[in-house]
Order: structure tokens, then sequence, then C-alpha cells
């Protein structure tokens, strides 16, 4: 009788070990999950929206400071070329960088597709009315973070600068220089919590 209260004792045992260690197996493996399954979906807040509004203008509302190539790729297919670079305080790009539309005076600027073609939104963002850009031309835009951001809260607001014009055909990379404005005009909007 007690050989056969032993055995059953330790089989008793090994069920609990076992259970034990495929608790923590699974423990371990959903710990895993819950790490891995984040870094490979992404969790992080997009850089930025796009919306097409019923009228053919496309709303941007930035909310870091990157992806711009992305940004390019998905306005593209919203039937819009851009070139849009992202700048640190203080500086701009080089201004020759094509054939500026309604670029020769101020008095051309007014009405030109240039000065058509993108409206800051008033909640910060950007409109943008492809009607005005075209085929064979590109909408440039430059946008340069100010520093004196305010306290990072849930939705930083952050101030930054902002150009926008269209250029017929070829547009050349920006050459980023010293900006002898800086400070005088710009925008604000809600880029960004890790700009």
């Amino acid at each position: 009788m007690e050989l056969k209260a032993e055995i059953t004792t330790r089989a008793e045992r090994r069920r609990t070990v076992r259970r034990l260690f495929t608790g923590a197996a699974i423990a371990g493996l959903a710990a895993a999950a819950a790490i891995a399954v984040p870094l490979l979906t992404g969790t992080e807040q997009p850089a930025y929206a796009v919306a097409e509004n019923a009228d053919g203008t496309i709303n941007v509302q930035l909310n870091e400071f990157r992806d711009a190539d992305k940004l390019e790729q998905d306005l593209k297919e919203m039937k819009v070329t851009a070139d849009i670079t992202y700048l640190k305080p203080g500086k701009s790009c080089r201004a020759d960088r094509g054939k500026i539309i309604g670029g020769g005076s101020p008095e051309e600027w007014e009405g030109s597709a240039s000065d058509r073609a993108v409206r800051l939104l008033p909640q910060g963002g950007i409109t943008i009315d492809p009607r005005h850009v075209g085929d064979g031309r590109t909408l440039v835009m430059a946008f340069t973070e100010k520093r004196g951001q305010a306290p990072r809260t849930e939705k930083p607001e952050v101030k930054w600068q902002f150009s926008a014009y269209v250029v017929e055909g070829q547009v050349k990379p920006c050459v980023v220089v010293d900006d002898p404005l800086w400070g005088d005009a710009g925008g604000s909007g809600r880029p960004p919590a890790g700009s």
C-alpha cells in the first residue's frame, strides 16, 4: 500500500511541476507577443494625416517633422507632385530651386498658381488645391520648426515657418543655408512630439 501511495504522490508532483512549467512557458510567450506585436505593427502616432475634401482639395495635418518622402508619395497618388523639406530652426533652402510660377514680382505672385496652391488652416496644417499645381509642375514646400515650443502635452503645439510655391519643370534639390529672414513669418500647427 505504501508503494502505491508513493507512486501516486510522485505522479501528482510531476503533473504540478509540468503544469507550472507549461504555465510559465505560456506566460513567457504572451509577454514576448505583447512586446513583439507593437514593434511589428507600429503603435506610434503617424507623422501626418492626409484627407481629400469633396471639392478635390487635400488637407495635410502634420504631427511630426518626419517621413517627407512618404508624404510626397501619398500626395503623388492624389495627383500632386510635391517636394517637401523639413528644416532645422534658422535654416532655409537656397532660392534657386527652379522656375517659380508667379515668382518675378509681388504683382506676378498675386493670384498666381503659387499664391493659390496652398492655404494654411486655422487649426494647423495646410490645404492643397491640386488644380493650381497641374501637370509638369511641382509643389515645393519647406517647413522650418521654431524654437521655444510650448511644453510637451498630450497634443503639443509647435510653431513653424512655412513656404510653398509651384515650380515649372525640374526642381533642384534643397541646399540648406542660414535663413536671413528667420522669425519674420510663418504659421503654427501641431507638429510634433518628436521632432
